[in-house]
């Protein structure tokens, strides 16, 4: 039986977790209050991961 949260997984697709090196850094980042673009540049992923 499958329930509706698997349903959206399966057709979403499962993501892959960000690397311990990119997840610090975006933390630093926001810390420092560097904007989601210039997070975006610096990891070179989209701004809608950052």
């Amino acid at each position: 039986m499958q329930t509706a949260s698997t349903n959206i997984c399966e057709r979403m697709g499962r993501s892959q977790e960000l690397s311990e090196f990119k997840h610090c850094t975006m933390i630093c980042c926001h810390l420092c209050n560097k904007s989601i673009h210039e997070m975006s540049l610096l990891l070179i992923m989209p701004r809608s991961t950052v």
